[in-house]
């Protein structure tokens, strides 16, 4: 079974500096039909303009993902940690009791576009962790694993059965990712095209899969997704 979600149907705000679709309900974006996937409730694509940025801001609980598509994201948290992530960078926050930060373009001028990923903790009320990893030269035409719970494969951990990829498909090529019974997935993806399951998708659609054993994942032209294998 398949949904699309399709990217001009997503929720959209363009505040100058910053201009945001948001693929589930967030902020002043409400829709009852889209308030997650899963443990999936956040997935928003963001491109900051030069000098903008989110200034010091709360979160308790959720785990949090960014990934760096483009561009330099500045970030300073309450446990004192200082990074600035490039392009291909992997960002994961578990907010547990709760932990503040800021995110902000590191440019002046240049832009920078990020995907922000929240998932539902398995476990709440533990302290705040944070970890950075560089996924800049994941393999080419393969599926590179960013957060899994048990960090396999150099993967980040995160506090959720939830398994998060990164793919890079030239045109023409193809992969497969099994699913285990009473899995779910979600594709998200960022440029290119893509067929998942015989269904096309184009840069920013995603789309949610269930009682599917296999996602058969064809690029119909140069593409960069993000796939989740969730509980």
């Amino acid at each position: 079974m398949v949904k699309l979600r399709l990217s001009a149907e997503r929720g959209h705000a363009d505040h100058g500096w910053l201009d945001t679709y948001h693929s589930f309900s967030f902020a002043e974006y409400h829709d009852r039909q889209h308030m997650g996937f899963r443990a999936l409730r956040v997935l928003n694509e963001d491109r900051v303009a030069g000098g903008g940025g989110f200034g010091r801001h709360p979160h308790q609980d959720f785990e949090i993902i960014s990934y760096v598509v483009s561009g330099e994201l500045k970030h300073q948290d309450s446990l004192g940690h200082e990074a600035v992530m490039r392009t291909g960078d992997v960002q994961r926050i578990s907010a547990g009791t709760g932990i503040s930060h800021s995110e902000f373009n590191n440019s002046p001028t240049a832009p920078v576009h990020f995907l922000q990923i929240w998932l539902q903790p398995a476990l709440r009320g533990f302290p705040p962790n944070y970890a950075e990893k560089s996924f800049a030269s994941a393999a080419q035409d393969a599926l590179t694993l960013l957060c899994s719970q048990a960090g396999s494969n150099g993967s980040l951990t995160i506090n959720r059965d939830v398994d998060v990829y990164l793919g890079k498909l030239a045109a023409g090529k193809s992969l497969h990712l099994p699913l285990r019974a009473g899995r779910a997935a979600w594709v998200q993806l960022i440029a290119g095209r893509l067929e998942v399951n015989g269904v096309a998708l184009a840069a920013g659609d995603g789309a949610a899969y269930e009682e599917e054993p296999l996602l058969e994942l064809k690029a119909l032209d140069n593409a960069q997704f993000l796939a989740f294998d969730l509980d």
